[in-house]
């Protein structure tokens, strides 16, 4: 039977992280509210006005995503502050690292505002178009309660 990477890389500790280069260390990204709403985009549009920054969805999450290298970060891609690094940080598992785990499939990437004003109106149009249809369904329901109670 053929071990794979994954088994080979379990008790390695350190050792994993001598070829990684860092790609955990370089961005950090915080949940935000899915936007509803044109104001709600609005917002998300302030964010992606900045240099470095994009918006994910990842398993139905919004997230915004600021791509900034750690200062703690040495020029070999080892932590300055490895024994006192955040929690943060030693949360972080070679398991699920980015660098054995290759590329996100992220749901959605928006990196630009022209980006997402296509997603926004897209979005919006549907969300209009679903109320509409609840609307002429109750309509419909109600029409046909009043005429049955005549």
């Amino acid at each position: 039977m053929t071990v794979g990477f994954k088994e080979r890389r379990k008790g390695m500790g350190l050792r994993a992280c001598k070829p990684c280069d860092a790609r955990c260390c370089r961005y950090f990204a915080l949940p935000i509210e899915k936007p509803q709403t044109a104001g709600d985009f609005d917002d998300v549009r302030w964010y992606l006005m900045h240099r470095r920054v994009s918006v994910f969805v990842e398993d139905g999450d919004w997230y915004v995503q600021v791509d900034n290298r750690c200062k703690n970060l040495l020029p070999d891609n080892r932590c300055a502050i490895y024994e006192d690094r955040p929690r943060i940080c030693r949360g972080y598992k070679t398991e699920s690292c980015e660098y054995y785990g290759g590329d996100y499939a992220h749901e959605l990437l928006l990196k630009s505002v022209e980006e997402l004003d296509g997603y926004a109106r897209k979005y919006l149009r549907e969300r209009r178009l679903r109320a509409r249809k609840r609307r002429l369904r109750r309509r419909a329901k109600l029409a046909t309660g009043t005429n049955r109670n005549r």
